[in-house]
Order: C-alpha cells, then sequence, then structure tokens
C-alpha cells in the first residue's frame, strides 16, 4: 500500500464540562470550543458572575478547589488502522493536573501546563466507524495538589512571595494564585488545542543553526529536520517572499535529517536601525514514490547577538550588542495580558506589539511568572523588531529540585527553547525573576564563589541553584547556541538584591521608589544600574476603564471598598497618596485624582528614562545598557504600575516613554531640592523639616543632554528658554549652542549651569518667600532649522506653583484627525482623556507660550474628548 500524508485534525467542538470527577453524579454542560478553561465555561452558562467586574472575584474563589471533567467525542479517522499508519493524539497545554481517558482507558496523566504531549493511541481508538471516541480529561485542583506535594517533599523549605505557598512545586502560570496587580483565578482546562494526527511519517521540528561572517553578510549553517515514523527522503528550501534562494537535500541519522547551506542574506534588526528582513524556511518529507507525507515551514531572521559584560570604570558592563552596533535597550516588561488566556488571539498579541513598537520601545521582557507566550507574540516581534528578554517561568520563590521535578523542568525547557530558538527577536534567557531575592532574605546556603559543584546545589537549602545555574544554561546552549543565557532577573556575579541593588554589575531591579525606601521619584537619576529590568509607579487607568469595571456609581471614588479590593498593591493607596499629595495639589475625586495618579506616574517615568538613556554614554563608557519598566500592560482592568491599561489604552507614562526613546531626543533637568526628607544642617542629625524651603527656587543648576540612537552624525543646535510659570514671559535671555551630536550615544551639551532667581515687583507680596518668579526651563533641538525635540524642567514641587487662566486655544481640523493645542502660559499635564479604540500619537504633554503642539488622531472616532491640566 502507498505510504498516506499527514494529516491534522483539530478536536475543537462538541466540548462538554461538569464539576467533579467521572464518577460524579453532576450533569455535563456545553463548553465553549476548545482551547477554552472553567472560568469561561462557567461564564458560558450563567453560573457565576464576571470575576473582572466590581468585587466578584471573591465569588468565584470556590471553583479553584473543585474537580473539574471535560469531555468531547469525535470518529475514528478514515485512514486509522490501515498499514504503518500511526494514530496520536496531541495535548499542546493542559491545565495543570490532568488525567486523561480515552475510551475509558487512562493514556495520560500529566503534572505541566508548559508541557506538549504525544500520546500513540493507535490501538485505543473504535475500530466501528460508526462508533465515537471518547475523550475525557479530568482536572483535579492545582491549589489541593500543590499543598500535598508540599507535604510530601518534607525535605525542601518552601518558601513563596506574593501568594499562599501551593504554588511553589507547581509547575503553572505563577500568576494564577494573584501577584500585586492581578486576582486570584486558578484556571484549569485545556488550554491549548488538541489535535488528532495519523501519519506514516511525520516532521516534528525545523530549526537552523547558523553564524555570520564575510561582515555579517555571510551566513553558513545547517537546516536540520526531526522526523518521526517510517524513513523517507527530506528536502529544505530557504526563501524570501517570491525568491527562492537555496533548495538542499536532506541527510538523515537516527531520524535527524540536515543539510548545509552557505548565503548571502540580509541581516534582521531591532527597530530603527534596519529592516526586520525574515526567511522562509522549510522541509518537505517524501516517500520513496515521492509522495508528499509531511510538510513544515518556519519564519526566521539572522542576526548576531552579544551580551557585553565588559570590566570598566563603574564595574562590569552589561548591554546588548545586535549585528555588531550597540542597543540602548529600552522597553518594558510583559506579563500575561489576560488572566483567561484562551481568550487572547493573534490580533489582540499583535495590537500590543505594535502599539509597543509604535512607542519607541525596543525591548520586552517577559517575565517568569507568566507563561512562554504563544507564536503570535514572538512572530510580531520578529515582524515589529522588537528585541525578547525571555525568563524561564520561575518566579519569587524558593523552588524545589526533587528527581521529579527537575524532570519535568526539563521537558519543559527543552521543548520551550526548541519551539522558540529560530525567533531572531529573542535575545536572551533568564533563568528567574527575584528568586535570589528570596536566597538573601532567608539567609539560604549559596556559596557562589567557593561551591562550584551542581550536585552538591541540591543537598543545600537552595536547591533551585541547580536549574539556574546548570540545566537551563546547559539546555539553552544545547537547544539554541549563540544566545546568552543570565541566571536570573536581577543577578551580577552570585549577588542579587532588589531592596538593595548594586549599580556597578548585572541588572537590577530598582524597588526604592513605590517599594522599600519610597524615596522621592527625583532621585531615580542616581538610582540606576547597568541596566534597570525593573522599576515603576502606580496610576489609575483612564476612567472609562474604571467604569467598565465598578458598575456601582456609588463605589465610584478613591478608597472604596470596591477600588481598594481592585488595586492589589500591598498599602497603595498610603504609597500612591503619599506620591501624588508630595508633588501635586491634591484632588479627591475620581476624575481629579485619576488624572493627577497618571501625571504623576509620567513623571516619575520621564525622569527615569530620560536620565538613564543619557548613562548610555559613549562606546567604551555605557554606564546604562538599557530600562525596562514594570509593566507594560495588565491581565484585568484594574490600578497598577502599567503604562497601558487592560483595553490597550496608552496612560501618559506610555507617551512619556515614547518621547524620552526618540531616535533623537533632547533633555534637561535641575538640580533637586528634597524638600521634606532633608537634615537642616550638620547639627541636626536626624531627618526633619527645618529647612529654608526658598532654596528649591533659589538655587538653581541645570543640565542639557542630547541622546540618539542613529548610527549617522547630526549637527544641531540647542535653544534654552526660561519661562515664567505666572506670566509666560521669558524671564532670561536665551542660550543657544550649536551642537555635533555623538553617534548612538549621549552629548553633553551644559552639566550644572547656574542660572539666577526671578524676583516678582509686587509690593502687595508680604513675605519674600513667596517673592520668587518660578520659571521653566524649556529647552529644543533644532537639526537642519526644524525641531526635532523639545523637553521641561520645571520647579519641583508642582504643588507650590499656582496656575491662573492659562489662556488654552483648542480645536480640530476639519476631518478631525488632527488636535491643535496653544496657550499663553507654561502648562503642565495637558491629558486627552483617551477612550477604548482610539490612538493618539501624543498626550500627556507640557505646553509653552508660542509653540503649538499637534496631537494625531490615529485611529477611531474620538467624539468629543474632554482634557485637563494641572491647576484645573
Amino acid at each position: 500500500m502507498a505510504p498516506i500524508s499527514s494529516s491534522y485534525t483539530p478536536l475543537t467542538n462538541n466540548w462538554t464540562f461538569k464539576q467533579g470527577s467521572l464518577s460524579s453524579n453532576n450533569s455535563y454542560l456545553p463548553a465553549n470550543p476548545a482551547p477554552t478553561e472553567i472560568y469561561l465555561d462557567l461564564l458560558k452558562n450563567g453560573i457565576i458572575a464576571d470575576p473582572f467586574k466590581d468585587m466578584n472575584e471573591l465569588s468565584v474563589r470556590w471553583i479553584a478547589d473543585e474537580t473539574w471533567t471535560y469531555r468531547t467525542t469525535f470518529p475514528t479517522p478514515p485512514n486509522h488502522g490501515k498499514p504503518s499508519v500511526i494514530t496520536e493524539v496531541r495535548f499542546e497545554g493542559l491545565d495543570t493536573f490532568a488525567s486523561v481517558y480515552l475510551n475509558g482507558k487512562l493514556i495520560l496523566e500529566s503534572e505541566n501546563m508548559f508541557v506538549t504531549h504525544r500520546i500513540n493511541v493507535t490501538s485505543a481508538l473504535k475500530t466501528n466507524a460508526e462508533e465515537e471516541n471518547v475523550l475525557e480529561i479530568v482536572f483535579e485542583s492545582a491549589r489541593k495538589k500543590g499543598l500535598e506535594l508540599i507535604d510530601q517533599h518534607p525535605e525542601h523549605r518552601f518558601i513563596v512571595h506574593q501568594t499562599e505557598i501551593s504554588r511553589g512545586p507547581v509547575r503553572k502560570a505563577q500568576y494564577h494564585w494573584g501577584w500585586d496587580w492581578g486576582p486570584i483565578l486558578l484556571t484549569c482546562g485545556p488550554w491549548k488545542p488538541v489535535l488528532l494526527e495519523t501519519y506514516t511519517a511525520r516532521i516534528e521540528d525545523v530549526w537552523v543553526a547558523y553564524e555570520l561572517s564575510g561582515g555579517l553578510k555571510k551566513v553558513q549553517g545547517k537546516i536540520y529536520a526531526r522526523v518521526e515514523g517510517a524513513k523517507g527522503h527530506v528536502d529544505f528550501e530557504i526563501k524570501k517572499p517570491n525568491d527562492i534562494l537555496s533548495k538542499l537535500e536532506g541527510k538523515g541519522v537516527d531520524g535527524v535529517y540536515s543539510a548545509d547551506f552557505d548565503l548571502d542574506v540580509d541581516l534582521w534588526w531591532p527597530r530603527g536601525y534596519g529592516s526586520q528582513t525574515l526567511y522562509t524556511v522549510s522541509a518537505m518529507l517524501t516517500s520513496e514514490d515521492k509522495t508528499i507525507l509531511d510538510q513544515s515551514s518556519k519564519m526566521i531572521g539572522f542576526r548576531k547577538v552579544e551580551l557585553i559584560q565588559e570590566k570598566d570604570s563603574v564595574g562590569q558592563s552589561f548591554y546588548f550588542r545586535i549585528n555588531n552596533t550597540d542597543i540602548f535597550a529600552g522597553g518594558s516588561c510583559w506579563i500575561p495580558t489576560d488572566s483567561f488566556l484562551t481568550r487572547v488571539d493573534p490580533e489582540i498579541y499583535r495590537n500590543w506589539i505594535k502599539l509597543a513598537v509604535e512607542g519607541n520601545q525596543i525591548m520586552i521582557r517577559i517575565w517568569g511568572g507568566g507563561i512562554y507566550e504563544a507564536g503570535a507574540f514572538y512572530e510580531s516581534c520578529d515582524e515589529f523588531g522588537l528585541l525578547v528578554w525571555q525568563d524561564f517561568m520561575f518566579a519569587c520563590a524558593n523552588y524545589p529540585a526533587y528527581p521529579e521535578y527537575v524532570k519535568s523542568v526539563e521537558e519543559e525547557a527543552r521543548q520551550n527553547v526548541r519551539r522558540l530558538r529560530n525567533h531572531p527577536s529573542i535575545v536572551i534567557w533568564a533563568g528567574n525573576n527575584e528568586d535570589y531575592q528570596i536566597v538573601e532574605r532567608y539567609g539560604l546556603e549559596y556559596r557562589y564563589k567557593e561551591d562550584k559543584d551542581p550536585q552538591s546545589w541540591l543537598k543545600t537549602d537552595f536547591p533551585a541553584r541547580y536549574l539556574y545555574e546548570y540545566l537551563l544554561p546547559k539546555v539553552v546552549d544545547d537547544e539554541a547556541k549563540g544566545v546568552p543565557y543570565h541566571p536570573s532577573s536581577p543577578f551580577g556575579n552570585g549577588v542579587s538584591t532588589v531592596l538593595k541593588v548594586d549599580p556597578t554589575v548585572g541588572d537590577v531591579h530598582q524597588w526604592n521608589v513605590w517599594h522599600g525606601d519610597m524615596k522621592p521619584y527625583q532621585v531615580l537619576p542616581h538610582m540606576g544600574g547597568r541596566f534597570v529590568s525593573e522599576f515603576g509607579m502606580e496610576a489609575y487607568p483612564h476612567l472609562e476603564t474604571t467604569e467598565k469595571s465598578i458598575t456601582r456609581e456609588a463605589d465610584r471614588y478613591p478608597g472604596s471598598m470596591a477600588m481598594d479590593f481592585r488595586n492589589k498593591a500591598i498599602c497603595h493607596e498610603r504609597r500612591l497618596v503619599s506620591y501624588v499629595t508630595e508633588n501635586f495639589q491634591i484632588k479627591y475625586d475620581l476624575p481629579g485624582f485619576t488624572y493627577l495618579t497618571q501625571v504623576m506616574q509620567a513623571d516619575a517615568i520621564a525622569w527615569a528614562y530620560k536620565s538613564w538613556r543619557r548613562q548610555w554614554g559613549t562606546p567604551g563608557k555605557r554606564q546604562c545598557g538599557g530600562v525596562l519598566v514594570w509593566q507594560l500592560n495588565d491581565c484585568w482592568p484594574t490600578m497598577s504600575w502599567a503604562v497601558v491599561d487592560y483595553y490597550l489604552v496608552p496612560k501618559p507614562a506610555y507617551y512619556a516613554i515614547k518621547r524620552a526613546m526618540a531616535p533623537v531626543t533632547i533633555g534637561v533637568s535641575r538640580k533637586f531640592h528634597n524638600w521634606t526628607m532633608r537634615p537642616a544642617d550638620d547639627l541636626w542629625k536626624r531627618d526633619t523639616s527645618h529647612i529654608d524651603m526658598r532654596q528649591i527656587w533659589e538655587d538653581i543648576q541645570f543640565d542639557v543632554w542630547v541622546a540618539s540612537s542613529l548610527v549617522e552624525n547630526l549637527k544641531g543646535k540647542i535653544v534654552v528658554k526660561f519661562v515664567s510659570v505666572l506670566t509666560g514671559r521669558e524671564v532670561h535671555e536665551r542660550l543657544a549652542e550649536n551642537v555635533s551630536i555623538d553617534t548612538n550615544g549621549t552629548t553633553e551639551v551644559f552639566r550644572n549651569k547656574k542660572v539666577d532667581t526671578v524676583k516678582l515687583q509686587d509690593p502687595n507680596c508680604p513675605f519674600d518667600t513667596y517673592k520668587a518668579d518660578p520659571f521653566v526651563i524649556h529647552v529644543s533641538l533644532l537639526v537642519d532649522g526644524q525641531e526635532v525635540a523639545t523637553d521641561t524642567s520645571w520647579p519641583d514641587p508642582i504643588k507650590y506653583l499656582t496656575f491662573p487662566d492659562r489662556g488654552i486655544d483648542f480645536h480640530y481640523s476639519s476631518d478631525r484627525s488632527i488636535i491643535t493645542v496653544s496657550a499663553s502660559k507654561p502648562v503642565k499635564g495637558f491629558v486627552l482623556t483617551e477612550k477604548q479604540g482610539v490612538r493618539l500619537s501624543d498626550n500627556g504633554i507640557d505646553i509653552m507660550p508660542g509653540e503649538s503642539k499637534t496631537v494625531v488622531v490615529e485611529d477611531g472616532d474620538i467624539g468629543a474628548l474632554e482634557w485637563r491640566h494641572v491647576g484645573m
């Protein structure tokens, strides 16, 4: 008989579910098409209220402690039973403790959400084509199973932060247990596709290993295909769209076929540095009689990636070099974009990545408490040129390393590294998120320099060191050669702290703003490191998002029970109010407080990004290699550190990053006087408030610099203006400076430039303190006579300023696609209240007299947008 071609049938329909195990008497109810999960199926049947609204999360906690059974039926495939034909069921992901039965026979027990299983069911299917096969999956409570595993392993010291301890030994998305930005929604179900496959031979995987040479214009390497089943022939093809570059015949050894290639290629670059050239790599498996048995293809890009860690005058560098070009990796951290992952489709992923790169972001970090993301996520990053920092899925815990656990982790790691290895966007794998913080905080045994024996690590109370410093780097080296590995985020030479950072080596998580010491965000420029992979500031989302999730008008005020319940950050109200009231005149109605949190967040983010990008410096003097804000997104509608809310509506902080990360930008900062946390003099060693607060307006020094990511030289002109907040008049003569802008680095223009205080000529002002005329320092960068960037430095704190009528002129273009705003006096924090489905080119802007700001409406019907500014 002639061989048959592989056949793939998704088992999408006919799913039902019930509460309890197979033996329970509960009735089956209709489920959503697979992939699906229990909360969405209960919602479909009207059994629970939407957990995303009000305090409904509390009413669905019981679901996590129950057993749930899913069931579907399907016919036996036509080719089943024919000679040499193999039939398999492929489970791409089962969440999490799953027992699978086919026609009453147990065929699989799974305990890892991140692992794909292939089960040969050739002998288990019905032979009568008239009979339906019955597939049943029993999901046990992950929370209860986790507690059982803890009891079964008393030799391990389980320590878990952020959530209850049961998540420690469970290979499941850790954020399902809740986090300080997300709800407790412990889902279960067939969360990835279930497929029925028949074949005589099939291609399991296709991948490429390569090196670039010849000035990065030539690539030499091997293309591989792993084949299962009967022997055959494998032919390979490498092509651009409509342009076949190479056809190759594979040679097989032990089921792995390969062929050498040597090509002239165009490189894949991060966005802004070159094109995102992608190639299609294909494998075709044929039989002796030329029957096509299977085909598989992948999109890849060719690029060279290096993590530069060299000794220098500061300590040891930490930055990325792509295709021999140093890259300042400014961007954000990514959490799963929904608590219910099965409703996140490829378009949603693409919209998120497109939004990030339109905000001039270069890198996104996939945080270790979520998931190895869907292929559509990485495909979008490849398409748009967004670099990916990929954590392995461990976060904020002391994980075990007993043999069964290590075996499961290795299978998880190999499968996912293999799946993702040829995405050019992935430029680093990191072992975990903040797990070494647990080591330091609890004094676990960790002799980084003295003990280099991996087997001995398993005998300590920190056995996960075996995972992070032996197993996972080995997997990355075996499966994805050329991609750097980093033991943890943060980590530096055996030192990893979160609240006490080492700014000289490795990456840091800077949480002494918001958490820790709760320092003023104005000191963030002095709180960086070689690479800042986490920092952040909370803010409310726009009102429309809040009102969707808080349905009762009576609950729509800051500090209501429903509002406080939704914000999961510990002491959030105390911290958020403190930062707002330290800097702004407080407004505590919902619209006013929402606005102030957003402007405050944008201010904090701007201080950090522009100052740490300034520290990018010049070649050989890369003090800071990148900054990733915590966080880009939310997994549900809430108040959090996200700079874009659950519905993809940006907060003003998103635009602050966009401006700070523009290819060429200008920065200005003035000497910061801490008006609330300084000792009065050398005699008073305690912190007091006996301070001459006039210093904040009278002792003025400022810096101006230009940052460029361009690889060509620019000539420009810097103009500095000093504009009275009160009157809008310029109070000092302008400064102008011609500059030659360094390529891919920072150009310092002014350092510690002093400027005199201006006094108001007001005989009715009785106190010297109030005679100062505070002014904004406004800087412009002009190239070829055109203004390409601006920045402002306001006299802090903003709350000490008054903002009488600003003389704002606001109007739309005739087609309502452009908004133009001008003012006769300086305006701080002009924010348009954004809505879902509308895209703006800019928001949260400062406006100076004599200039007009334009905002392009890129998508949607803007309707009648409302706006606010500081002082309204």
